[in-house]
């Protein structure tokens, strides 16, 4: 499988950057429920959808790195039918089609040093900036398995679950990728303070997840938040990180509440956020998927594709 050859790897992989905000603040698209998966819709949208993975698929050929390649599938998950106005077996169909164009695009440009993962995005049921009820174990795993199950049937490597908020929905996450034998990887979202939106310590999250699921994930990731928001949090003497294997930090040092209520967008500075994202890589030395977030974009991304990897040198 692509996953034992991304678990092996002696150099990160590339992922892209905040898809959702380029398209919105960069492209001019208007997303429903900040929903990518409306770009399969349009002409236009399919085009800048395509430029858009060429542009990271060139940035990991040119720094001899594999790449994931993410479906737009974060927002079409059931829970979000109802919002984007459709029914459920229309937001299923979304999935297939989705995994059918990005697979066409790995297809175009896999190679035997261009490894590129086929990844299956699934996001929380709620908004992972301002979560309101929070899910139990058992509610996660019946409304995101039609999802999870629908990505798996149409081909992708593993799933992953991004920009999560607590323990309980990432368990029955997890849960729903390993019925049916799937790699998942869970992202967790960071406040400020280096604690999920629940309030929930990271180390104390990851050890529930692997306790209730009995070790699922593959590994674990941060999305979603600056470096300052949570390398303070990170021990690398401690057993817990080593489970943590992807880092995909937001450019902006704004808060989740601030970055709600933001008309434009901050995009950073790439170069410091480079920088800041591979010193965190001293930190979690099990770190296999780097990329970006919200604010994010190719120039980000093109700065950690070509910066020393400590990894590989460790």
């Amino acid at each position: 499988m692509r996953t034992e050859h991304l678990s092996n790897a002696q150099r990160f992989y590339l992922a892209d950057g905040g898809l959702e905000t380029f398209m919105i603040f960069d492209k001019g698209h208007d997303l429903p429920c900040f929903s990518a998966a409306a770009l399969l819709d349009s002409d236009v949208g399919r085009r800048d959808l395509t430029a858009y993975y060429e542009t990271y698929i060139g940035l990991a050929r040119a720094s001899g790195r594999g790449f994931v390649i993410d479906a737009p599938t974060w927002r079409a998950g059931v829970a979000w039918a109802e919002p984007l106005g459709l029914s459920v077996d229309d937001v299923l169909a979304i999935n297939t089609r989705a995994v059918a164009f990005v697979s066409a695009i790995r297809d175009q440009h896999e190679s035997g040093t261009l490894p590129i993962v086929l990844n299956g995005l699934v996001g929380p049921a709620g908004d992972a900036y301002a979560p309101g009820t929070l899910l139990s174990d058992g509610e996660a795993f019946e409304i995101h398995t039609p999802q999870v199950h629908a990505l798996g049937k149409a081909g992708v490597d593993m799933i992953s679950a991004m920009t999560l908020t607590n323990a309980d929905e990432a368990s029955g996450m997890a849960r729903a990728a390993k019925e049916i034998d799937l790699p998942v990887v869970l992202a967790f979202t960071l406040e400020t303070d280096g604690r999920l939106p629940s309030g929930q310590p990271l180390h104390e999250a990851i050890a529930q997840v692997d306790a209730a699921t009995g070790s699922a994930p593959l590994y674990y990731m941060i999305n979603c938040a600056h470096p300052d928001h949570f390398r303070d949090v990170l021990d690398d003497s401690a057993a817990w990180t080593s489970r943590i294997g992807g880092i995909r930090c937001n450019a902006s040092r704004m808060s989740h509440a601030e970055l709600d209520e933001a008309e434009e967008l901050d995009d950073g500075n790439p170069v410091e956020l480079s920088d800041l994202s591979m010193e965190l890589l001293k930190l979690l030395p099990n770190v296999r998927v780097v990329g970006g977030c919200c604010g994010t974009d190719h120039r980000h991304v093109g700065c950690m594709a070509h910066h020393h990897d400590v990894r590989s040198a460790a």
